[in-house]
């Protein structure tokens, strides 16, 4: 999970909200909004970093439509996820298809609440907080240190580890061209897969300078 932008919202989402009796179900322009949230999250899920496409993604409410109706056209409230091993069994499923109408403290794309700096990556692959609470969900809410996300996670970390110089200590230009490489976005916008576990590390590495 790493911290989101949030930009302006389609044309078509501010017109249609401000028509008489809208609601999600019935706004048909569902294509553009996938569309803007892909573009500010850098084409990754919003909970667990894995890459989504405007086939294979889910438009989430982070305060759920069922006991929020009134936030269910709130640009703020909408983000792009991941299917999460949907039509798996729930053991096996994670982000949005895990939490259902379950609540969460966090939303990524509040800057008030301050998810990057309340999460962290250990070398293991897993992800974790301090705060108890927020654990607590991103492990029973959320499930993100699933399995499967545990292993992408530590390999993407493991990846860059290899390709780092055998020798020599680590100088903080380099450190910080490579936290720059990870945390923007490419010439084609997308963010790398599980990008917020280098970059922590980095983060990390660069504060015992």
């Amino acid at each position: 999970m790493r911290s989101i932008r949030k930009g302006p919202e389609p044309r078509s989402l501010v017109e249609y909200r401000n028509s008489a009796h809208s609601n999600y179900d019935n706004f048909a322009d569902k294509d553009t909004l996938r569309a803007f949230l892909l573009a500010e999250q850098g084409g990754l899920c919003c909970y667990c970093l894995s890459r989504i496409r405007h086939d294979n993604m889910k438009i989430e409410h982070w305060h759920c439509q069922s006991h929020h109706e009134s936030e269910q056209l709130d640009y703020s409230n909408l983000l792009g996820a991941c299917k999460g091993n949907e039509g798996r069994r729930p053991a096996e499923q994670h982000c949005d298809t895990a939490k259902g109408d379950l609540t969460l403290s966090r939303n990524p794309a509040n800057p008030d609440h301050r998810v990057v700096d309340l999460v962290r990556f250990p070398a293991d692959g897993r992800i974790a907080s301090d705060d108890p609470a927020f654990d607590t969900e991103l492990n029973e809410v959320l499930n993100l240190n699933y399995s499967r996300l545990k292993e992408n996670r530590k390999a993407t970390l493991d990846g860059f580890l290899r390709g780092l110089p055998k020798s020599g200590e680590l100088q903080r230009a380099k450190l910080e061209g490579w936290l720059h490489e990870w945390n923007e976005v490419s010439h084609n916008g997308e963010l790398r897969p599980f990008c917020q576990v280098v970059v922590h590390w980095l983060r990390k590495r660069l504060a015992g300078i």
